[in-house]
């Protein structure tokens, strides 16, 4: 075998000489296509070997050679970072990238990066500005802080508020708030890294105002009171609230700060909003940009001017701080609050507050058209049922969205139904439940539903090749 496979494979260099390969090379590169022969000829080579084939005839090489490497260019030119269709019913999916951007917020990242901008330009005095500046007035009103500013995500948010605030003194935090988030962030660690050291108090699942009072020393800089947005501590429980935690600290002269997590603009779901935090007297709060509040990856701080002003000049700000794209994306989205229409203008508190029976509406005409695929194919079949679905993202743990999904099977199966469409040029997420491939349209935005018959049609006329 070994022999033959010698005589049959041909090298790199037979391969690149063939007019195909040299039309590759033009429109590819030398190098690009020298990468892509090399590992379909080894490929090709495994294959044999492990599969214990016979050799096939030159042609057949140079064919499966040619639609290899073809194929291996192409994946390359495809971009790893593209739009995918959200079937899960979860509208924070961490995975897919969190919150998708009003229209408006959109349209403000395009014109920030078609050309120059007023990012940090005072066009009233010719001189230069803050890029705060564009964000902060808005913050404030929505707030009703003092200050204001923004940062490129809420891990970062925290990291810079205990760096300028409690570098080398304590802060004082209670064990059943010591949380985790996504790719083990987790809030001793940050604590450490900001030069903070850690005073734990309460148990995992009872915290009293006192047990703050009681940890204070001199060396104390701040309370830390962490909202629980991704898990929940249930039965016997007890927490103090965060007019008691404010109370405790600046009875003693020290700050008191709140991470907010998610932190909703509006009442939602009974999560906390940031309003009330900075209400209840909290000199620093932190919260993220794209969670409930619906827009781009941030990092928003608010509270008291003095400690915000501290912040600003603390060397990390310049490390963490927004960038032009991101800042757009925001400053469209906080106006849409202030405008008061976000429920229908900020696609995430659409997804979050819409009748179900909207969902319902919009899953039968789904299913309607997936049965209406060719009669040839009668195994096809998509039913309409009720689901639950979370929000994801770390976010109102414990709550459950009703809503409606699409049920499909198809002579294919269901595992390889998930994988055709999530191997598609715009891959399709949907997921498996009870041998069905299901789909939500709870995430699906405009085009979506289009493109998701469209992707079925094209499967179920492959078959099961």
């Amino acid at each position: 075998m070994s022999s033959e496979l010698r005589r049959i494979i041909p090298q790199v260099d037979e391969v690149l000489r063939r007019s195909e390969f040299v039309a590759l090379g033009l429109s590819h590169g030398r190098v690009s296509v020298t990468l892509a022969v090399r590992q379909a000829i080894d490929e090709l080579r495994n294959t044999i070997l492990a599969q214990n084939e016979p050799v096939p005839p030159p042609e057949g090489v140079h064919e499966a050679l040619l639609s290899r490497v073809t194929a291996i260019l192409g994946a390359r030119l495809q971009a790893s970072l593209r739009r995918v269709i959200n079937c899960t019913g979860i509208p924070l999916h961490t995975n897919l990238g969190r919150a998708p951007l009003a229209a408006s917020a959109i349209e403000a990242v395009v014109q920030a990066a078609t050309g120059y901008s007023t990012l940090e330009y005072d066009v009233d005095t010719g001189e230069r500005g803050s890029r705060q500046s564009h964000v902060r007035a808005l913050l404030v009103e929505l707030t009703k802080a003092e200050s204001a500013l923004v940062v490129n995500n809420n891990a970062g948010a925290v990291l810079l508020a205990l760096s300028a605030l409690a570098n080398q003194r304590e802060v004082v935090v209670s064990r059943g708030e010591l949380v985790e988030v996504g790719g083990n962030f987790r809030i001793p660690e940050v604590m450490e890294q900001g030069g903070a050291e850690l005073r734990e108090v309460g148990t995992t699942n009872k915290t009293y105002a006192a047990d703050y009072e009681r940890a204070i020393t001199a060396r104390t800089a701040a309370l830390l009171k962490v909202h629980t947005s991704n898990y929940q501590v249930v039965g016997f429980a007890a927490a103090a609230s965060r007019e008691q935690v404010v109370e405790v600290a600046h009875r003693y002269g020290i700050l008191a700060i709140e991470d907010l997590g998610s932190g909703a603009l509006v009442p939602l779901h009974g999560e906390p909003t940031v309003a009330e935090a900075v209400a209840a007297g909290m000199d620093i709060v932190t919260f993220s940009g794209d969670k409930l509040l619906g827009g781009p990856q941030a990092g928003i701080i608010v509270g008291k001017k003095e400690c915000i002003a501290r912040l600003e000049k603390h060397p990390l700000a310049r490390a963490l701080r927004i960038d032009k794209l991101t800042l757009a994306a925001l400053l469209a989205t906080l106006r849409l609050y202030r405008q008061g229409a976000q429920d229908e203008q900020v696609p995430l508190l659409a997804m979050l507050t819409k009748d179900p029976i909207r969902y319902q509406s919009e899953a039968e005409q789904l299913a309607a058209a997936i049965n209406a695929l060719p009669a040839s194919l009668p195994a096809w079949r998509a039913e309409v049922k009720p689901a639950h679905a979370q929000v994801g993202g770390g976010s109102l743990p414990g709550k459950e969205f009703a809503g409606f999904v699409v049920a499909i099977e198809s002579p294919i199966g269901c595992v390889a139904l998930e994988q055709r469409l999530r191997c598609r040029d715009i891959p399709i997420v949907a997921r498996i439940e009870k041998d069905r491939v299901l789909i939500d349209p709870r995430c699906l935005l405009a085009g979506d539903r289009e493109e998701v018959i469209a992707a079925l049609e094209a499967i179920a006329a492959e078959g099961a090749l």
